[in-house]
């Protein structure tokens, strides 16, 4: 019998989440590649000894991480000091959903018993495949997206296997980056295993697996009641679509429906969703992200919770169907996932909205870009992620220049001092956030000179067609575009999803990135909140009066104009996407 009490259980998970810090900071310190210590594209969570996530980092993208490798080595197998290893995103049923992403996963013994799993989780820059970077749109399978690693052990009772490794660092492109990313992951990992054993040696194993089950219960009631207060019985429908594929095909409908049954089961179907795609933006989704996500959203950011597998099983069913864009069948490629998954989280607003909740509008999807090529005789890669303008929330305007969650744009020294390019311009994305009582997230503006001698260029923008969509009266967010050398005769807009593109030195790149979704009527916004926004650079004076109704001149509120503008007040809908409608897709 433990002892577990209110106060023991508050210290065990902040010792828990001060270990997550220690190992976040050692990754991102130690890393070699960009996109992990700069972009800081990487996760680590803990798992109890069944494996179930108990602490999880706050991203809504975590599948059942430890399925894959159980299956294959049974813990009963495992000893001290082995560490795990894979990328094979179809093997783990989407617990990784691009190869690119690489797991390590260490159990942590205490008394010779397996009491926990410590994970780490890091967005490799290239690994092989059809182009450096191994992301394309272009790829046709997951084969040209870069070697795959099944379930292995990589390390056996602390002997590392270094052949496994060689053979891994042989597939990139960029070997001595691979090495050092792989040795700081494996670091983090070891610091994690080192640190929940001390938890484990100071409360004892007992009391720290009563800690466990506390708080997966936790998440799990929070989640199970915030569901049955939104979702009320009956059936809730939402869709929505990404524009492309690549290889000229889409748009790509999402269609979500939950049910809340008579006896309060909830079950989510996602069968209604379009055929998987011959390109790279298929997301194969295991089941438990849906349940994450939801988690993630009804745990609204309280400090005092944990992003659990509390989430999924609040959830009593995922229906997925095989051969669809969220299920497809092996070998899809699957490499520009982020996308779908972008607006896969978009429906799941949309559902909460419908069902009268109060999520956000709409965000449009963080975007890509990779620059490859020579500078000097030496290669180069560039892979730059770009922020955008989130979904305004009932009481708040939406979040400018997010690239995902807690990861971050590149700095401007750092781009200009490790690449071949110069910016010529850093900015917001002026009236990309979508107007309403709250205004969308703005995207921003990249203006880069390009330094390199050759490079080819691959892009990746959504919600070009289909923009991100404004909710009770809110307005639908501005889209993005990637443009060669503007305002010139040779100007070029790029198609949003492409590769190939050559750029030579002397050539200017512009990449302006899309919006969030407004919330509710832009009449209501007050008129001094939106000349505030016009001195800010968020809103032109032509779109204050266009969607807002206010009038400004020499950057003083007329207030008898405006007054005349706001009589003649639009009606408006509940959705709206470049015009009101009552529901998207």
């Amino acid at each position: 019998m433990s002892s577990l009490d209110p106060i023991k259980l508050e210290i065990i998970r902040g010792a828990i989440r001060a270990a997550q810090a220690e190992m976040d900071a050692l990754l991102e310190r130690t890393a070699i590649s960009a996109f992990i210590r700069e972009k800081k594209d990487f996760y680590t969570a803990l798992f109890d000894a069944d494996g179930v996530m108990v602490v999880g980092s706050m991203v809504p993208i975590f599948g059942d991480i430890t399925g894959p490798v159980f299956a294959r080595f049974p813990p009963d197998t495992m000893r001290e000091g082995d560490l795990y290893w894979y990328n094979d995103c179809y093997a783990s049923r989407g617990a990784v959903s691009h190869s690119n992403d690489q797991v390590f996963l260490a159990p942590v013994f205490h008394a010779e018993k397996c009491a926990a799993f410590v994970m780490g989780w890091a967005h490799f820059s290239d690994i092989g495949g059809l182009r450096p970077g191994s992301i394309s749109s272009d790829t046709t399978d997951i084969f040209q997206e870069g070697i795959i690693i099944p379930p292995t052990r990589l390390i056996a009772a602390g002997t590392t296997n270094e052949a496994a490794l060689e053979i891994f660092y042989r597939n990139s492109r960029y070997p001595e980056t691979c090495r050092g990313d792989a040795r700081a992951l494996m670091a983090s990992v070891d610091l994690g295993v080192r640190r929940i054993g001390e938890i484990l040696a100071r409360f004892g194993p007992a009391v720290v697996a009563d800690a466990f089950r506390a708080l997966f219960e936790r998440t799990r009631t929070l989640v199970r009641a915030r569901l049955r207060e939104t979702f009320a019985p009956g059936t809730h429908r939402f869709a929505d679509a990404i524009d492309s594929d690549g290889h000229g095909n889409g748009p790509f409908f999402i269609r979500l429906a939950l049910t809340r049954t008579p006896d309060d089961r909830f079950i989510l179907d996602a069968t209604e969703t379009d055929d998987q795609a011959p390109g790279p933006v298929n997301f194969l989704m295991n089941p438990d992200v849906p349940g994450m996500a939801l988690g993630l959203f009804f745990l609204g950011g309280d400090p005092a919770q944990v992003c659990n597998a509390g989430g999924p099983r609040a959830l009593d069913e995922v229906l997925l169907r095989e051969g669809s864009l969220l299920w497809p069948r092996f070998p899809a490629p699957l490499g520009l996932r982020g996308m779908t998954m972008m607006r896969f989280l978009a429906v799941l607003n949309g559902l909460v909205n419908v069902a009268g909740g109060s999520a956000p509008a709409a965000h449009s999807a963080y975007v890509i870009i990779l620059l490859r090529g020579t500078a000097g005789g030496q290669a180069f890669l560039m892979s730059d992620g770009l922020g955008v303008g989130y979904g305004a929330r009932p009481t708040a305007d939406g979040i400018d220049a997010v690239y995902f969650v807690a990861q971050e744009n590149y700095p401007v020294e750092f781009l200009e001092l490790g690449y071949p390019v110069r910016l010529r311009r850093y900015s917001m994305h002026r009236d990309s956030g979508g107007p309403g009582r709250f205004r969308g997230g703005c995207g921003i503006v990249r203006e880069y000179d390009v330094l390199a001698d050759h490079a080819v260029l691959s892009m990746r923008i959504d919600s070009v067609v289909n923009p991100p969509w404004g909710v009770a009266g809110g307005k639908s967010g501005g889209t993005g575009r990637a443009v060669v050398n503007p305002g010139t005769t040779g100007e070029t807009v790029l198609a949003p999803l492409s590769d190939g593109t050559v750029l030579r030195r002397g050539d200017v790149l512009l990449i302006e990135t899309g919006g969030g979704g407004g919330h509710g009527h832009p009449f209501d916004r007050p008129a001094a909140q939106v000349a505030q926004d016009i001195r800010d650079g968020f809103v032109s004076v032509e779109a204050a009066r266009r969607d807002y109704g206010v009038a400004v001149r020499d950057g003083v509120l007329d207030a008898v104009a405006t007054e005349a503008l706001r009589s003649a007040r639009p009606i408006a809908g509940a959705f709206h996407r470049r015009e009101y409608v009552d529901a998207i897709g």
